[in-house]
């Protein structure tokens, strides 16, 4: 009997141990604390070659993959390879692609996320990343979660754009008739508009085809864009103009979020500012080396002088003045951004 209780009493112990270790292994949410692991999938509209990409491929991928401790996998679908900025936006947004790395699509339904697209607005790319890295960043930001269901991780340069064409464009009577692509967003197309052209909207995927084809004569967009996407081989010009700054906001869809443990998500918000920091970098580094390349291969830059870039900046002041009218918060958001140049 004694020997019978004994065994007994081990046993209930084991049992207790058991127990105890199992509770060990949960979270204090009542979770099992081994992490879940996961398959990231990026999308892009970028050329391989691109800034953003050689970004996301030499410190997103590693640093997220390296410091998850192989619980995060990162696959990066770059160049439409998942469709166009539209088909991946709207694809983050109800969960079927955990990441995108899109423009300023979403600004139809939060209008002050385009602001920094605005004609003029930004000096260059120091003043950007101030702007955008700061309470004006995260500021333009704070709807997409409600609004869209997305979450905003960092903001990354596409550059100052620029218009590229078959012609050259030295003053603003070259801007009439000029058969000019824009993105499909309506600052894009009203500052075309503005300028005197014949503002015919597209995505960025149609833009090399509708060039070769004639279809339209030029496009704009930063000159990085058009060395990555070739279309230096249907085009002779490129105008210095600077119209507008460009973005890029890497955003991971909301539900996709919350799922993740706290260390995998401080292990993803330290991989996107590395990111971030190196794509600044790179962009900013790349503009002369970009104008040699596409000089070299028969490309002729037009730069203009003071009196050319106040016409082209006179010309678009409508545009401001209908967005103070119509945003209430939008005058004093202009007046933040410009004293951040100071």
């Amino acid at each position: 009997m004694k020997k019978w209780t004994i065994t007994l009493l081990l046993s209930i112990a084991m049992i207790v141990l058991a127990a105890c270790g199992s509770d060990s292994e949960k979270s204090s949410d009542g979770g099992d604390s081994k992490e879940e692991t996961y398959t990231i999938k990026v999308a892009n509209f970028y050329a391989e070659d691109h800034p953003q990409n050689i970004a996301l491929r030499e410190k997103f991928k590693p640093l997220i993959e390296e410091n998850s401790g192989g619980t995060l996998k990162v696959e990066i679908f770059d160049n439409n390879k998942l469709g166009g900025e539209k088909e991946f936006y709207t694809a983050v947004r109800n969960g079927t692609i955990e990441m995108g790395l899109p423009g300023m699509i979403m600004q139809a339904d939060v209008p002050k996320m385009g602001v920094i697209e605005w004609p003029f607005l930004l000096n260059d790319m120091e003043h950007a990343k101030k702007v955008l890295d700061g309470p004006i960043g995260k500021e333009l930001t704070d709807e997409l979660s409600e609004k869209h269901g997305v979450h905003a991780l960092t903001w990354s340069a596409n550059g100052f754009r620029m218009v590229s064409s078959n012609q050259e464009v030295a003053s603003m009577k070259d801007f009439k008739g000029l058969r000019l692509r824009m993105p499909n967003t309506p600052i894009f197309v009203k500052v075309g508009q503005q300028l005197g052209a014949n503002v015919s909207p597209m995505p960025l995927s149609e833009v090399f085809t509708a060039l070769e084809q004639n279809v339209v004569d030029g496009q704009d967009n930063p000159i990085g864009v058009v060395r990555s996407s070739g279309l230096y081989e249907v085009q002779s010009h490129i105008l210095e103009s600077r119209h507008g700054f460009s973005p890029n906001v890497l955003i991971v869809n909301q539900k996709f979020w919350d799922k993740l443990s706290a260390d995998q998500k401080k292990v993803i918000e330290e991989a996107s500012k590395a990111y971030s920091d190196y794509e600044w970098e790179l962009s900013n580094e790349s503009y002369e080396a970009d104008k040699k390349f596409l000089m070299e291969n028969g490309m002729k830059f037009v730069t203009p002088n003071e009196k050319f870039k106040k016409q082209m900046s006179d010309a678009v002041q409508p545009i401001y003045e209908e967005n103070y009218k119509e945003f209430p918060w939008a005058k004093e958001m202009v007046e933040k951004i410009k004293a951040e140049a100071n």
